[in-house]
């Protein structure tokens, strides 16, 4: 008998973010297909997409407006060297998103994925104040930040799980704290935070060359929320003490939090805006910063004054990619996509509250745009939570491919970030499948 994909599989791949071990126990999905919002395995199970494939897709898989654009690329381009060349779906994609992007920013430098983006960002910003004949070695970043698996990225993250195996291999980074909307006296915490900020850059702003900081969300420690408010305070205080400011939106932007950009919701420009991700509605990898024409000028010289910036990535503005990332602005541009992900957040949210707002294992209900969010804990008052060891999230994943949904929490936090294309039954069915994970999560021994 011939062995099965899986198989096949675990006799020569090693998964990411994955203790291989799991899978003597736990099935690998045997994916075949995807369609809107539903993934096919070769037994003909479907499965709701209720992380968007860690979090890239937008308008459902195998979307056909996007698959054509790459199909017809493909027939002309499929790639060239970007150093010296130039093509129209890279031209047209930086000319849209400095259209979309906050005001002020004028250059968009092309990068592979989210990791990336953040290192091109980090080395920008450092390299800047090189030009300009200052040294500024020390970043800042938020408590309980991810920006990403690449050593620069990694030292400016706070996710120990991630961090603490290279942290020997990492640059010195400097920490300050984020307020959470699950603590009470929402003013009192973010003034707090703010202030912390404020004493860090007053001790050691001339040292700082740029603060960075995903805006609203920080995805990867639980899916921890904060206010556009606080993002305003944290833009206002780097402005003042001449502080970068670097915005990662890879996992937040086109659309996650509600408007296209989180930044929006504060009302601000960073000096440096990231994104990646959804950029391609989940087809292809690309990453693009954005930055400051001002920026830009620092770098720009006679070659013998070596102030070039020398990175690069062999894939730098893949025609490909940039030809699904500018058929997925074109579905933003025919949609109401903004305006249906707010009201299919909160029709969730509501859904959502009404089946575990009271629940003794369920507390911190939250959501950003499309984003919804809870924690699963042993007790509510005093909070306790669940051993790590016990991995309640690990039996919600299970339960949510028993009854065709892939949920993937993030330790006990549950979450759904799905495509933007679920209609509302699907939606309700999602919640409801959902709360029967947390109840197969929290129920029986440890």
């Amino acid at each position: 008998m011939s062995p099965s994909l899986a198989e096949r599989d675990l006799a020569c791949v090693w998964h990411p973010c994955t203790q291989m071990k799991d899978h003597e126990s736990i099935p690998l999905v045997e994916t075949v297909r995807g369609e809107g919002p539903w993934l096919y395995d070769t037994q003909g199970r479907r499965y709701l997409d209720a992380v968007s494939s860690w979090w890239v897709n937008l308008f459902g898989h195998a979307q056909p407006d996007i698959a054509r654009a790459i199909a017809e690329q493909a027939a002309q381009l499929e790639h060239v060297i970007f150093a010296g060349h130039t093509h129209e779906p890279a031209v047209r994609l930086a000319e849209r998103l400095l259209k979309l992007a906050p005001p002020g920013l004028g250059k968009v430098f092309f990068a592979d994925n989210g990791s990336s983006a953040v290192e091109v960002a980090l080395k920008m910003s450092y390299h800047r104040w090189i030009n300009r004949g200052e040294r500024r070695p020390y970043f800042v970043h938020l408590d309980a930040a991810y920006h990403g698996e690449t050593l620069g990225a990694l030292a400016v993250s706070d996710v120990g799980l991630y961090k603490d195996t290279y942290r020997p291999l990492l640059l010195e980074a400097l920490q300050t704290p984020a307020p959470d909307v699950r603590r009470p006296d929402r003013a009192a915490d973010i003034a707090g935070c703010l202030e912390a900020l404020d004493r860090l850059l007053q001790e050691r702003g001339t040292q700082i060359g740029a603060l960075i900081l995903e805006p609203l969300l920080q995805c990867a420690a639980g899916m921890r929320m904060h206010e556009a408010e606080f993002v305003r305070g944290v833009a206002q205080r780097c402005a003042a003490h001449g502080v970068h400011l670097i915005a990662d939106e890879i996992a937040v932007g086109f659309g996650r939090t509600g408007t296209l950009f989180a930044c929006e919701q504060a009302g601000i420009t960073p000096d440096f805006l990231c994104l990646s991700k959804g950029i391609t509605g989940g087809f292809l990898p690309l990453a693009v910063v954005l930055t400051r024409d001002e920026v830009y000028a620092d770098f720009y010289a006679d070659w013998a004054e070596q102030k070039a910036f020398l990175h690069s990535h062999s894939y730098t503005g893949n025609p490909l990619a940039c030809a699904a990332a500018n058929a997925t602005l074109d579905l933003f541009e025919a949609r109401d996509v903004l305006g249906r992900n707010r009201a299919l957040g909160a029709r969730m949210e509501a859904r959502l509250r009404a089946a575990v707002e009271d629940h003794p294992h369920v507390t911190g209900i939250r959501r950003h745009g499309l984003v919804l969010a809870c924690d699963l804990v042993a007790q509510r008052e005093p909070r306790v939570d669940f051993p790590a060891a016990q991995r309640r999230g690990l039996r919600a994943y299970r339960y949510g491919l028993e009854h065709e949904a892939l949920l993937r929490p993030l330790g006990h936090t549950m979450y759904l970030m799905p495509p933007y294309v679920l209609s509302d039954a699907q939606a309700d069915t999602l919640i409801d499948t959902l709360v029967g994970g947390i109840e197969a999560a929290v129920s029986g021994p440890a």
